[in-house]
């Protein structure tokens, strides 16, 4: 079916057909301008000699000086790019003397024609119309009192001088629009890979925060527990032993999670279909608080009020790891025995709390687990507060959207 198409497709054979003509173009536009001009040059004063070589009965037959006025109107075609006005108006000069002497002018104004082309293409606007019009007053004038011309020389050579000019507007054109189709891919180019260091630099924040929670909450409890199973391995051997347990339970739960986060950026595993572990969610909130409570001896009640609402997954995560790193912050440095989870739902938000009665110092552990924190709400369209409780102690306060109420705050 292919084979067929490419042979026998009007479409394809005009794009094979048209392949050469584009080649030739873009070897001309690649090419010196002088050296292209030079052979214009040439070849519009070999055309404007026929004439004089080869003259019809009755024509004026060449001469020096017609010789020489021909080649001053070809020769400035050399630079005709570089100075396009300067040589329209040597050109219409020396052609006016022609026609003005009867040296004589030529049948055809080759020089005229290409000088037209050329100030429609590069000309300003008044020099454009002003050339225009000059050439086509003066052939009017050339052939009414110098020819004695018939009246279909007049529609011959007018039409001739409108049409190079038309032709000159049009490659002005496509001219323009390619260099503003140009522009724009260019500048899409540039916007899309703006988008893409966009994304990746989302990505990477995403993916530090989320090792950030992971290490910062397991290490937090491992360090408790490893404090704790040296007091007491000779005095309780069973409680030691849990201690030890939980330090492994910890390791095996934080280093499931990395295994998951960094999964994400292993090509093969996406090929493959690995199979994932899910992110955690609200629903994981009190097998944490449990975690947390038997890992590290703190206290930990877990309060739900409100009618629970779904939530996307990436409200559930951010809903998930502000508790964990609010309970991972109290663990490390607020020398609490009692803390709280509350997860208060209303129509249009979810806001959760927690609280400790720590008296250490304020939490903290460089900023960037309180800072992601914020990070994690603002992404969801949410809030984050964090400072002294109403009671001593230290509070985080997290509000995130729900419903419609998250359409609203994400525009």
């Amino acid at each position: 079916m292919s084979v067929a198409r490419s042979r026998y497709d009007p479409v394809v054979s005009r794009a094979r057909s048209a392949r050469p003509y584009d080649l030739v173009v873009n070897r001309l536009r690649s090419a010196n301008p002088y050296v292209v001009d030079s052979a214009l040059a040439v070849l519009v004063l070999f055309a404007a000699s026929l004439q004089w070589m080869f003259p019809d009965e009755g024509d004026d037959r060449l001469t020096l000086v017609g010789w020489l006025l021909g080649a001053g109107t070809a020769v400035p075609l050399i630079w005709r790019r570089r100075f396009p006005y300067a040589t329209a108006l040597a050109v219409s000069t020396v052609t006016t003397a022609m026609a003005y002497y009867h040296a004589p002018p030529p049948d055809v104004p080759y020089s005229g024609l290409v000088v037209l082309y050329t100030m429609a293409v590069q000309g300003l606007p008044w020099q454009r119309r002003s050339m225009l019009a000059s050439w086509l007053l003066g052939a009017v004038l050339t052939m009414q009192f110098k020819e004695h011309a018939q009246p279909f020389e007049y529609a011959f050579h007018l039409t001739g001088m409108i049409c190079a000019y038309g032709l000159g507007v049009l490659a002005r054109l496509q001219r323009a629009y390619t260099a503003a189709v140009e522009d724009r891919a260019a500048r899409l180019e540039r916007e899309r890979a703006a988008e893409t260091a966009r994304a990746i630099a989302l990505e990477r924040a995403r993916i530090a925060r989320d090792m950030h929670d992971i290490l910062a909450h397991a290490v937090s409890l491992m360090v408790v527990q490893a404090e704790a199973g040296p007091v007491v391995v000779r005095s309780d051997p069973a409680r030691a032993e849990a201690a030890f347990e939980a330090i492994a339970a910890s390791g095996r739960d934080a280093m499931g999670q990395l295994r998951r986060i960094l999964g994400v950026l292993k090509e093969e595993e996406r090929r493959s279909g690995a199979t994932r572990l899910p992110q955690p969610d609200l629903a994981a909130l009190p097998s944490l608080v449990r975690q947390v409570s038997e890992s590290t001896g703190l206290r930990v009640d877990f309060r739900v009020r409100g009618r629970p609402s779904p939530l996307p997954p990436d409200t559930e995560v951010a809903a998930y790891r502000a508790v964990q790193e609010a309970l991972t912050n109290t663990v490390k440095h607020a020398y609490a025995s009692r803390a709280q989870v509350e997860l208060d739902w209303g129509d249009d938000e979810l806001t959760l709390t927690v609280t400790d009665d720590g008296t250490g110092p304020a939490h903290t552990d460089g900023g960037h687990g309180l800072i992601g924190l914020r990070e994690r709400a603002a992404a969801c369209g949410g809030s984050a507060e964090t400072g002294p409780g109403p009671e001593g102690g230290f509070r985080v306060v997290v509000r995130l959207p729900a419903g419609a109420g998250r359409e609203a705050a994400l525009g």
